[in-house]
């Protein structure tokens, strides 16, 4: 064999040994449709996913953020209506009355606070803008006491028998008449040696409106009652045929004129015992369940339409922001340490008008609500007797 002959062709570029392999081609081309596919052996689905879970946490960052801002919007709305009725409401309240009040030694987020409510009837409409005329049909005393997380609801019988400073020996009711807000605040801090710090006066001309705006109230009513307090018809032989304003016994959901009748109802043809002691404990379930329902989410989300119209029956010395503070105070309340109390005596005629004479007993229901003496329940049977109920 020539030297220049040989048995094997040499490829430029390719194997320049051995055959070459079959399928070569087949094998590139099938890895290629895999690289084409986009498969990597796994690293291209893993890097995807942080991507999605990086996209997923910017969309549930700005969507809280939204939230946020909405938030604060509302809130924001909220006080601006709040802030112009508290407004309308500090300008109401007689300048006397200011003057009687005992400054409260901190905020209500840290000092015990006594605010005397009073409830004036029909005949004391707020005039221009001051609260005038009329008798005090409600008189309650609220203390809160952020310290022990406890709201203490203290009923001051209408007809209670008390020294009235410069008129003398009336029932508690007639110093608002004699003296306006001013006066009852002198009286009740007189009768009961407590600090008046606050003072609401509500108009129960329009406090059912206030009822109404909020969607009414739910509360638990102990006893069914039957009374034929202010005939609702116009007529002597109308009110002749009307039997009576009903609430049954249990849960039962008020609009705003009923509320107003349940708490101002002084007889019970289906309890000869009531009596303005339970009278007091039935105003104590409506202001309890109005606040509630103020102070609720369903107040938070309504504010900024409801926040003027539930202060358009009051007139306050309190501020926007001492309201706030008390709301705070109360939804921190704990509902299983609320006392619920009131002051009596004994039912005596004076002058032909019905009265109580004052107890002894009041001194401890005061020691009760200010944390000096364990609650108490008044003794059974004891229908005008003074005491406690917790919870």
């Amino acid at each position: 064999m020539a030297g220049k002959d040989k048995p094997y062709k040499v490829y430029k570029g390719g194997r320049t040994r051995g055959p070459a392999r079959l399928g070569r081609d087949r094998k590139d081309d099938g890895s290629r449709d895999k690289l084409d596919r986009g498969y990597d052996g796994g690293k291209a689905d893993g890097a995807s996913k942080p991507k999605r879970r990086r996209r997923w946490s910017r969309i549930v960052a700005l969507t809280l953020s939204v939230l946020l801002i909405l938030c604060l919007v509302w809130v924001t709305l909220g006080y601006l209506a709040v802030r112009r009725g508290v407004k309308a409401a500090n300008e109401r309240l007689p300048q006397s009355a200011y003057r009687a009040l005992t400054p409260a030694e901190g905020s209500m987020l840290s000092t015990p606070t006594n605010t005397l409510i009073l409830g004036a009837d029909v005949g004391a409409h707020f005039h221009g803008r001051e609260a005038t005329g009329g008798r005090s049909d409600s008189i309650m005393l609220l203390r809160t006491d952020p310290d022990d997380h406890r709201l203490s609801y203290l009923s001051i019988p209408r007809d209670l028998r008390v020294e009235i400073p410069g008129h003398g020996a009336d029932r508690v009711n007639a110093a608002y008449a004699l003296g306006g807000p001013a006066l009852a605040i002198d009286t009740v801090e007189k009768l009961t040696g407590l600090p008046v710090n606050h003072v609401i006066v509500v108009d129960f001309a329009t406090f059912k409106d206030v009822v109404d705006t909020v969607g009414g109230i739910t509360i638990n009513n102990p006893g069914a009652i039957l009374s034929d307090f202010e005939c609702p018809f116009k007529g002597a032989a109308a009110c002749a045929k009307f039997k009576g304003w009903r609430f049954k016994k249990g849960t039962i959901h008020l609009d705003g004129r009923r509320a107003l009748i349940y708490a101002r109802v002084r007889k019970n043809s289906l309890n000869p015992g009531d009596s303005d002691i339970t009278r007091g404990e039935r105003q104590q379930r409506v202001t309890q369940a109005l606040m509630g329902k103020i102070t609720g989410f369903s107040g938070f989300l309504h504010m900024p339409f409801w926040g003027d119209d539930i202060v358009k029956p009051l007139a306050t010395d309190l501020s926007t922001n001492e309201l706030i503070e008390l709301t705070w105070v109360r939804k921190r309340a704990s509902g299983s340490k609320t006392l619920k109390c009131h002051l009596g005596g004994t039912p005596t005629s004076i002058g032909g008008a019905s009265e109580i004479e004052s107890s002894e007993d009041n001194a401890l229901v005061i020691a009760m609500i200010t944390g000096r003496s364990a609650p108490q329940r008044p003794p059974k049977g004891q229908i005008y007797a003074p005491g406690c109920f917790v919870g």
